[in-house]
């Protein structure tokens, strides 16, 4: 099975308070999960980042209580920057950002899953978007 992953990231003031939106489909288009969460005061960049950390932790809970069994993880966001960088067309010179990746790079291995990001436009990306913007 491929989950596809859509993550977003914002923040009101850049820095800000900051927020998160995931969602996560079957191949069937079956919504798996979504998740919003406020992330305290960061940039845009950094609440992008941190969306994708925090959707491999969500995909790792999952996978622990075998509620899901993919073979592949697509990652879509807006983030042309974030896709680029985890990609490693982009060079990354920010320090916070140099962690977050670290970190994602961690997740990563814990799945032992192949992952690819894909940069897809706003709209596409839409419901997590609407999370991000979402307050409870």
């Amino acid at each position: 099975m491929v989950i596809s992953v859509f993550t977003d990231g914002g923040s009101k003031g850049n820095p800000g308070p900051a927020s998160i939106g995931i969602v996560a489909y079957d191949e069937a288009k079956k919504e798996l999960f979504r998740h919003r969460d406020d992330i305290g005061i960061a940039t845009n960049n950094v609440a992008e980042y941190s969306a994708v950390l925090k959707a491999l932790t969500l995909l790792k809970q999952q996978l622990t209580s075998n509620k899901i069994q993919p073979t592949k993880i697509n990652f879509f966001s807006d983030s042309e920057l974030l896709v680029n960088q985890l990609n490693g067309v982009y060079k990354i010179k920010n320090s916070a950002i140099q962690n977050l990746i670290f970190e994602i790079r961690g997740e990563e291995m814990k799945l032992d899953l192949p992952i690819s990001y894909t940069h897809i436009p706003r709209s596409q990306n839409w419901l997590a978007d609407k999370l991000v913007n979402d307050s409870d």
